[in-house]
């Protein structure tokens, strides 16, 4: 049986993680799961998985989630520092889910035990990308990556031969609007930037769809995890996102993965790795699916993809800036302050306006996360809709 933690275990991530431990409960054993305040949920999950410990980030929820566990040996705790020391207990197998640069320190905590640490969050590579490498190196832990792209290359790519790549193929569905105008876009309105055509996804990542700043923090995200130049690393847009990416071989072969738009596909192949394990999705009917499409992104439509491989190639404390920005920038479009095109044009600005030391520490990516927060908030304020 594998001890099991979840680091964010009510959004979509960890709901779809839960869904398939408990598929098959005679495998798996949940030690912690925690949430930012969604008692109602949390604790559900909890009482049905008979977790160890169920932990709310939001400190003034733990009177609800200790009325709502009273009666089972579920142990309950709140606040930041309970959730990094639920990240902390031993467990075979993490999977870090939690939104933000709040999942950072957990996620450290995690890979420290040595174990297995699923990434879903792109803060740990983006913003924290040599830190987090170099501590796993050290525990000996495992990065195995849930996102459905990076995923796809995991199962494609020949880690004991990387020479042999010639290079990496990252699709990209291209989002609502990859065949809109950029007038049509200056005026989107929130509810239409998270309407995927494709994936289920909570706001945040949805919008980072629409803009492409998503398929450009994969991007600095796949030059971290294989062992590739940056510039050997193409993004092709295929809006059936059927094939999740590719790897291209120096011989000519090309190995893809391809399967539904679910993320219980890529988390099943981490959660039983190096097994398989059984998913509910249907087998993918070829016949069905009739074609599949492919096209190059467009750099002045989307800049955000410019933006994300400009940032990694200047390295240093970019790719956290970047990250940041684009957190902000993003909550603010969809509190209705700014418009869709400004949030791009609100990360180049704070991109040009800052450039710290490059982090060497945990506590100087925060650092840089939280200056870059307050940066980005300034400059939304002189961005009004």
């Amino acid at each position: 049986m594998r001890s099991v933690t979840i680091l964010g275990a009510t959004g979509s991530v960890g709901t779809s993680t839960l869904d398939l431990i408990e598929r098959e409960p005679d495998r798996y054993r949940v030690r912690a799961l925690t949430a930012n305040c969604d008692v109602a949920k949390l604790a559900a999950a909890a009482k049905r998985t008979h977790a160890e410990l169920a932990v709310v980030a939001d400190e003034s929820c733990l009177p609800d989630l200790r009325a709502a566990l009273a009666g089972t040996e579920t142990r309950v705790a709140g606040g930041r520092a309970a959730v990094i020391e639920a990240a902390a207990l031993h467990a075979d197998w993490t999977m870090g889910a939690i939104v933000g640069c709040a999942g950072l320190e957990p996620a450290m905590a995690a890979i420290a035990n040595g174990g297995t640490v699923v990434l879903a969050n792109k803060e740990p590579l983006v913003s924290a990308g040599e830190v987090v490498l170099a501590a796993a190196a050290k525990a000996g832990a495992t990065l195995l990556p849930a996102d459905s792209e990076h995923n796809a290359i995991y199962q494609c790519f020949d880690f004991e031969r990387p020479e042999r790549v010639r290079r990496i193929v990252l699709t990209a569905s291209g989002g609502p609007f990859r065949q809109s105008t950029t007038e049509e876009m200056r005026r989107v309105t929130p509810e239409q930037a998270v309407a995927h055509p494709n994936w289920s996804m909570g706001a945040k990542i949805s919008v980072d769809s629409a803009t492409m700043m998503n398929k450009g923090l994969e991007l600095i995200e796949a030059a971290r995890l294989f062992p590739v130049p940056s510039d050997r690393i193409e993004i092709v847009l295929h809006p059936q996102s059927v094939i999740h990416s590719a790897v291209d071989y120096v011989d000519g072969s090309m190995l893809a993965q391809l399967g539904p738009s679910d993320m219980r596909v890529p988390i099943a192949h981490c959660l039983a790795w190096p097994d398989r394990m059984p998913t509910p999705m249907a087998p993918l009917d070829l016949v069905a699916l009739g074609r599949m499409d492919f096209a190059a992104p467009d750099p002045v439509r989307f800049p955000a993809l410019r933006l994300a491989r400009a940032a990694l190639e200047a390295g240093g404390a970019a790719p956290a800036i970047l990250n940041a920005a684009n957190e902000i920038a993003v909550a603010a479009f969809l509190a209705r302050r700014i418009g869709f095109l400004e949030i791009a044009a609100i990360v180049e600005d704070v991109l040009h306006r800052y450039d710290p030391a490059p982090p060497e520490s945990l506590d100087a990516v925060i650092a840089i996360d939280a200056e870059t927060r307050a940066i980005t908030a300034e400059r939304v304020e002189d961005c009004v809709v």
